[in-house]
């Protein structure tokens, strides 16, 4: 078997049947298996994936194991020569798994290669491609030194800005969202940690595989989305867990940095003193564009949110463009996944990237839209039955 695909599932439902609509198109034409490992989930996931694909192996944990040990679990049974490992609030196009997998076996010395990824609003996601997290590079990071000084490299080293987002190359660090690499090396160097904080497993063992002298590369030559992105509230429970997992990785491969500790507990007191009071506010489109061949779908969507609509048979560039070029008015883009694939989709997001844009999906088959307005939260599911 060529590739196993490993997700790991908890309370994400809607995301996770997407997720995997767009994994089995991915696997067409290639040996492949979805492993989905749920962590005790308190939704429907285990029953949808039972009823919906049956061709998935379903792991139902009855704890929350977390995310390095629940990982390494599906990892033990999967029997690909390849693994993928994936978030289940992600969606890949239709010839993602084959590029990574031609990639890998054409690439010599090659340890863990990630996706380029962009936010449920069609922007890059940073996190795509990152540094090593010494005390400084985590510290300029932590307070957004890399957005007060975009072009000194001192700064940027965390997420690699000097690097452009569309060329394939070689980086240090890539995000647990979406890794992929031999199952071999997988088992080699152990897995992911069970014994690393959050935020610092995927750190770790991008890490640890260049440690073995191999190369890691974030590749750009195909792109998925990843709605959660940083998904965490930057609070100060963020701040405390981020604190950790960085001390936890210098303790393991260097040796714990005081500095940055002192500095991390500093930052956190200031960071809620500064922190801005009040509910996120939510969003509303004063359009929506269905791009379906179903006009009743056009229909159903200005019946739910009250609103008329406008229907494109077509994702015509023209007509779509003329939509989004009014200055200030907030647009909604929905498309229907029965008729256009998920690499169309991603290219259109991408090129239609706009502060006053939102996309959806409606999943194939599906009697819901689901997207995310930012890479701050976790997404919006929107059922219309």
């Amino acid at each position: 078997m060529q590739v196993s695909v490993i997700i790991l599932n908890y309370n994400v439902r809607f995301f996770l049947e997407q997720c995997l609509l767009s994994v089995e198109k991915a696997l067409e034409g290639i040996d492949g298996e979805i492993i989905v490992v749920d962590n005790d989930s308190a939704d429907d996931s285990c029953a949808m994936v039972l009823s919906k694909f049956p061709n998935v192996k379903l792991i139902a944990n009855n704890e929350n194991l977390g995310f390095p040990k629940g990982n390494n679990i599906g990892v033990k049974q999967a029997k690909g020569e390849f693994i993928y490992i994936l978030n289940p609030d992600t969606v890949i196009a239709e010839d993602s798994i084959s590029k990574l997998l031609n990639f890998s076996l054409s690439t010599p010395n090659i340890g863990i290669v990630a996706c380029r990824m962009i936010d449920g609003k069609g922007n890059f996601l940073p996190e795509s491609k990152r540094g090593v997290p010494t005390p400084w590079v985590a510290f300029s990071k932590v307070f957004g030194l890399y957005k007060l000084f975009p072009n000194w490299k001192l700064f940027n080293q965390y997420y690699l800005s000097d690097l452009p987002d569309h060329f394939t190359a070689k980086v240090e660090i890539l995000t647990g969202a979406n890794m992929f690499m031999s199952r071999k090396l997988y088992l080699k160097v152990g897995g992911f940690d069970e014994g690393c904080f959050m935020y610092s497993d995927d750190i770790d063992l991008s890490y640890t595989v260049l440690n073995l002298g191999l190369d890691n590369y974030f590749f750009a030559d195909t792109t998925i989305i990843h709605y959660k992105g940083e998904s965490t509230v930057k609070d100060r429970l963020y701040m405390k867990r981020f604190r950790e997992a960085m001390q936890f990785f210098y303790k393991k491969h260097f040796r714990p940095s005081r500095f940055f500790d002192i500095m991390m507990r500093f930052g956190t007191f200031v960071f809620v003193l500064l922190k801005p009071k009040g509910e996120k506010q939510k969003y509303f489109a004063d359009e929506y564009i269905v791009i379906s061949e179903k006009i009743f779908l056009q229909q159903k969507i200005s019946n739910f949110f009250k609103k008329n609509t406008i229907t494109i048979t077509k994702i015509d560039e023209n007509k779509l463009f003329s939509q989004l070029i009014s200055p200030k008015r907030k647009v909604e883009i929905i498309f229907d996944n029965d008729f256009f694939d998920f690499k169309t989709i991603i290219s259109a997001m991408q090129q239609h990237s706009n502060k006053y844009v939102s996309f959806k999906i409606k999943p194939k088959s599906c009697d819901y839209i689901i997207g995310s307005n930012s890479s701050n939260d976790r997404g919006e599911v929107i059922e219309m039955k």
